[in-house]
């Protein structure tokens, strides 16, 4: 069982799958606005004075839709899973990483070398 939970944890498994939802949606708001771009364009002389191909509204639509996936995918999805992982996974405390102190101690080292008797 530790092994699913660190495969959804440590992973970037819900990440993408955020990523997935919120591209399709935002996808739909995409194709509703050229939709409703396109309408407006006359196709030929009667339909300069005959608009009735009018998609405002489910440009509109689509865009509403997509706020609210968005806020339920953050609530229920993104703020759960961050808190989850924070739980199991703390991130590492503040301070000098262990690669830098690494590197810190090579660069006085090869000072150290440069300043004394070379043989």
């Amino acid at each position: 069982m530790s092994g699913f939970k660190n495969f959804l944890l440590r992973g970037n498994l819900v990440d993408l799958a955020v990523a997935v939802i919120i591209g399709t949606a935002f996808g739909l708001v995409v194709t509703t606005f050229t939709n409703w771009l396109t309408a407006q364009l006359p196709s030929s002389v009667d339909d300069i004075f005959s608009n009735e191909a009018n998609s405002f509204g489910a440009f509109m639509n689509a865009v509403i839709s997509f706020v609210i996936l968005a806020a339920v995918v953050y609530f229920l999805i993104v703020m759960p899973y961050t808190k989850a992982k924070e739980k199991y996974f703390p991130s590492a405390p503040p301070g000098t990483p262990e690669d830098t102190l690494l590197l810190r101690e090579i660069r006085d080292a090869l000072r150290a070398g440069q300043a004394g008797p070379t043989a």
